[in-house]
């Protein structure tokens, strides 16, 4: 997909942070966009953005993790505009804490939106794609998806499992002429730091997280580029910014001395 100009691109997620500058990204290069989200001010907000700068954008509420919901936004969608063009499932939560502090209510949550969110998304909004054989597919992973830290237990598990999923997706709809791409950010100034579930001890440095992350301050604009990038190249694996390069190519050259590194406390951890 060389050009996007008038091309359909749906982003789960998009009232915030990476989701929001992704669909700016993509209205900045010509696409229709569709937001979804929960939040209305936030979508809402995104809205005057992209049409402020003369893109165009439609709005939808929908929640990833709710069946019914997705089901009614994929027929409405469908319904006006056929099938969309690129699909990009980023709507996710965080979550910190060790295993035995984090409770199964959080698991469940984060399981709900981070990976069904995910796979609802795709099986709502591919087989349209499929039968126009062309699209493409974005799902959002993480670093923490091949770099997992103890105190990201539940988050680590829900992103292996998209990076897992949207590998063996790619190879499912490649006949079909759709490409996936899996994109894993690192650190990204964005707000699900402070929104985060926190447990146990976690609870007591969520603060100097935030603080600094917005001290890296590494944008989610960034992260949009590189997803339009990948999405024009048909990229499998899109790590974004430093540690997330130097982490993934670390976990196959030198996964001793990686799971070492992962074992240590996070840096925002250390004056906790």
């Amino acid at each position: 997909m060389k050009t996007f100009t008038d091309k359909k691109v749906l982003v789960t997620g998009a009232g915030s942070g990476i989701g929001r500058e992704t669909a700016m990204a993509f209205a900045a290069q010509g696409a229709h966009v569709i937001a979804t989200g929960l939040g209305q001010d936030g979508l809402a907000g995104t809205r005057s953005l992209i049409e402020q700068n003369g893109g165009r954008c439609e709005v939808y509420s929908a929640d990833v993790s709710d069946e019914a919901a997705m089901r009614a936004l994929a027929d409405e969608v469908h319904g006006r505009f056929g099938a969309v063009d690129v699909l990009v499932n980023n709507a996710g939560i965080g979550a910190v804490g060790r295993f035995l502090d984090t409770s199964v209510a959080t698991w469940d949550r984060v399981w709900a939106i981070n990976v069904k969110g995910v796979m609802l998304g795709c099986k709502l909004f591919v087989p349209p794609m499929i039968e126009r054989r062309s699209g493409h597919v974005v799902n959002l992973s993480s670093m923490a998806g091949f770099f997992a830290a103890p105190d990201m237990a539940v988050y680590a598990a829900s992103k292996y499992a998209v990076l897992g999923f949207s590998e063996a997706l790619r190879g499912d709809l490649q006949a079909h002429g759709i490409g996936v791409t899996a994109v894993c950010p690192g650190l990204v100034n964005t707000s699900i730091v402070a929104t985060s579930t926190a447990e146990g001890g976690a609870a007591g440095w969520q603060g100097n997280a935030v603080d600094f992350y917005a001290r890296r301050n590494y944008p989610p604009s960034k992260v949009a580029t590189a997803i339009l990038q990948a999405v024009r190249r048909n990229t499998a694996v899109c790590p974004v910014t430093p540690e997330a390069w130097v982490t993934y190519h670390a976990k196959r050259l030198l996964p001793g001395l990686t799971r070492t590194l992962a074992a240590r406390p996070l840096p925002f951890m250390k004056n906790a």
